[in-house]
């Protein structure tokens, strides 16, 4: 991958191989990148490039072109990003209103869509047209009594295990990878681990199609998840198109940073509180650079959902509200026990789901995957339908429960007794007394929210695309003593959709354990400035209160559920213990496989590849002095070694294998001798045998290494991978310490 052009010079890192040799410098599925690898090479590449640009005024256009070519990436991975989010906004509002009814001028049409040209639609009533028909109508031409009520319940049912079952069947059939939020898999690749095809096209497809069904099928699930996932593909697929990328596993993170970013901009409809959320919460490596580019994509994004404009308001989300009444200091606590909430909602979510799934992979159940996803389908189905609040689109919910009362309100919630004598507006509700709709809505809401937390901890985490929704609720009584010292007569005294929206935001953090990057989210959702202090408030209580509990959030508990080998930077490793302690080989373990730089055949090296595992080995001056000379990766030998058999007359068996410049003094009958010295990594890292893990579990984190070698005065003792300091830290945490492994 790498020519031999672009290495010069004894300071380099990495010596490669005479001639371009296809894979040399890829990675194995399921491996870890060197990050100090990758970046030694795209300096060099950065190097041999402006010493190129002085040759010519072509190779100078070409070194521009090479600049500007991660910017034209940002800007195609930002217009098919928020392309996507669009289509999936339309093809949701209309799949979900499919289930209830159909559109009589053209099926295509959701039903606001249907009633937005029709004559006959009133103000009250505006969702009401007869153009928009119920199946019942329909079929039996009747819209009350039980008759139609069943069909419709019944139909509401099909629809919804239809759409969940083609789900199911195409995740399964054409790309599994589809399945689950995806933010798990994309932190663990972003960190540097190798999972082909969770990033490819068929992914992307299948991941797109299958997001609108189970939205669109009631289940309790939301998008965001899910968005990124299928922004951080977009990613891969453009950065495939560059070799500047395509080439580099550390650069091609840096542009799947950015994509992360993006998934979150068009979720959300939050560009900032996106980029946010990529340095905050997913990426491992966030380079300035990366910063500014995140927020260029993420911007073309939000630009283009705009321009799309898939929900007819204007904005970016359903949801957007704009509040205009102030807070008081006094709803400081009422915003802080939201918080409490919200943390310990964000634990018993994380435990019964994580139990939920461990349970899933222990099991039979595991083997009936579409089943599972049927009998849930059906279960949510069967109980939503009767509760309006469970019906509905999940973004149509958190746009009713987030929105203020006013003329243009017909909620239930907003059902107060109007006295004919008033004086003030109409739209002046502060003082009304609550009518029966409010109190059919709080406890239809309090179902809601029962049934909703119970059923998502069964329907996060299966084998379909899935993310989270986040149960919210407002209650409004500004009739109460406690308010009575702050609220004018005849003015708003608290804002009911400021609560839902602080609560939405506590139990997501308590989730998540997301901090800066969610206020900023839920910020760019209300457009006011002034309540961010009650949103920080929820925000920091939900994450005490659930860190209280446990440092992990949903997304890092998935991680370790499944084994991904990943290196949380957030954890602390706070043990005594020596860098002797985790190496291998241990006291009474075989004694560490090396290669030897100028005394080993073609047939001893493919020999020790054949009968060890490992992912590479040291490079010793002798097996008596165990002096360290470098490292040589697995797979590159087995390339190199290919290679020479094939195109290098004169190697065979029982040729010598050399790592120095010089090809070692041998019998004048012997044949060839192979060169592998551009293999060699010539300066990897090593610590000494009594450094502290804590060092070493810090430089792992930092550098991102794959393994580090130790030694004692030179001499070569053993070696520490990525995998045996993640057992070691489960191991001091009284957890298993082989359930770190690709599961």
């Amino acid at each position: 991958m790498v020519n031999t052009g672009e290495i010069n010079g004894s300071s380099n890192l990495m010596d490669f191989l005479d001639e371009p040799i296809p894979d040399v410098g890829t990675y194995e599925d399921f491996h870890t990148i060197d990050w100090l690898r990758e970046k030694s090479r795209d300096t060099d590449r950065h190097r041999k490039i402006t010493i190129k640009s002085k040759e010519s005024v072509w190779e100078f256009i070409k070194g521009l072109l090479d600049a500007w070519s991660g910017w034209v990436v940002m800007l195609l991975i930002g217009l098919l990003a928020g392309t996507l989010a669009g289509v999936i906004d339309l093809a949701v509002d209309w799949m979900t209103d499919l289930k209830e009814g159909i559109c009589l001028d053209g099926f295509w049409y959701s039903q606001e869509q249907c009633c937005w040209t029709s004559n006959e639609a009133t103000f009250d009533d505006r969702d009401k047209c007869p153009q928009w028909q119920k199946w019942s109508e329909l079929m039996i031409e009747k819209s009350e009594g039980a008759s139609a009520y069943i069909l419709n319940y019944f139909l509401y049912i099909m629809w919804a295990l239809t759409f969940a079952f083609l789900a199911v069947s195409l995740v399964r059939v054409f790309a599994p990878y589809a399945c689950g939020s995806g933010i798990p898999e994309i932190k663990t690749i972003l960190s540097g681990f190798i999972i082909r095809g969770y990033l490819g096209k068929w992914t992307l497809l299948i991941k797109t199609v299958t997001l609108v069904l189970v939205v669109s099928s009631g289940l309790s699930l939301g998008k965001e998840g899910p968005s990124v996932h299928v922004a951080c593909c977009c990613g891969n697929l453009f950065s495939s198109l560059l070799s500047k990328y395509s080439k580099n596993e550390g650069k091609r993170r840096e542009v799947l940073s950015a994509a992360a970013a993006v998934g979150v901009s068009v979720a959300f409809g939050a560009p900032i509180g996106g980029v946010l959320f990529s340095l905050e919460e997913v990426s491992y490596y966030f380079p300035l650079k990366t910063l500014w580019r995140s927020f260029f994509a993420a911007l073309v994004a939000a630009f283009t959902l705009r321009s799309i404009n898939p929900f007819g308001n204007s904005r970016l989300v359903l949801f957007y509200v704009e509040y205009h009444t102030p807070w008081y200091m006094a709803e400081l606590f009422p915003f802080i026990l939201l918080g409490v909430f919200g943390g310990l909602w964000g634990t018993l979510f994380i435990r019964c789901n994580i139990a939920w799934c461990r349970r899933r992979k222990t099991t039979s159940l595991g083997k009936y995957p579409v089943l599972e996803v049927i009998v849930v389908t059906a279960i949510t189905a069967i109980i939503a339908y009767p509760n309006p609040y469970t019906r509905r689109s999940t973004s149509e919910l958190i746009s009713e429960l987030f929105n203020d009362c006013g003329a243009l309100e017909s909620s239930q919630l907003c059902d107060y007794i109007n006295d004919i004598n008033m004086t003030r507006p109409v739209d002046d509700i502060p003082d009304r007394p609550a009518g029966p709709g409010v109190y059919t809505a709080m406890w239809q809401l309090a179902l809601a929210l029962v049934f909703k937390i119970v059923i998502t901890i069964f329907t996060f985490g299966m084998k379909i695309p899935s993310g989270l929704f986040i149960p919210s609720l407002a209650y409004h009584h500004h009739d109460w003593i406690i308010f009575r010292n702050w609220c004018r007569p005849g003015a708003d005294c608290v804002t009911p959709g400021l609560y839902a929206m602080v609560g939405a935001a506590a139990c997501l953090g308590g989730v998540t354990r997301m901090t800066v990057s969610l206020v900023v989210i839920m910020f760019e959702l209300t457009g006011g400035l002034e309540y961010i202090v009650p949103l920080m408030a929820a925000a920091v209580t939900s994450k005490w209160v659930a860190d209280a509990f446990g440092k992990e959030g949903i997304y890092e508990a998935h991680i370790h559920l499944n084994g991904y080998p990943f290196l949380d930077v957030k954890d602390e490793f706070t043990h005594r213990t020596l860098a002797t302690d985790v190496m291998r080989p241990r006291r009474g373990e075989p004694p560490l496989s090396v290669l030897t730089q100028d005394n080993m055949t073609v047939e001893d090296v493919e020999t020790l590849i054949k009968d060890t595992d490992y992912n590479g080995f040291p490079v010793v001056v002798s097996r008596d002095s165990e002096r360290l000379i470098g490292f040589a990766q697995r797979r590159e030998l087995i390339i190199a070694i290919k290679n020479a058999r094939q195109r290098q007359d004169g190697v065979v068996s029982n040729s010598v294998v050399y790592f120095t410049e010089d090809p070692p003094e041998l019998p004048a009958n012997s044949p060839h001798p192979l060169k592998l010295r551009r293999i060699l990594n010539l300066s990897p890292f090593t610590v000494t045998d009594h450094t502290p893990m804590e060092t070493v579990v810090d430089i792992f984190r930092k550098l991102g290494l794959r393994q580090c070698l130790v030694t004692r005065s030179g001499r070569l003792l053993g070696i520490i991978t990525k995998k045996d300091v993640l057992r070691h830290m489960a191991q001091m945490a009284n957890q298993d310490p082989e359930s770190i492994m690709f599961n």
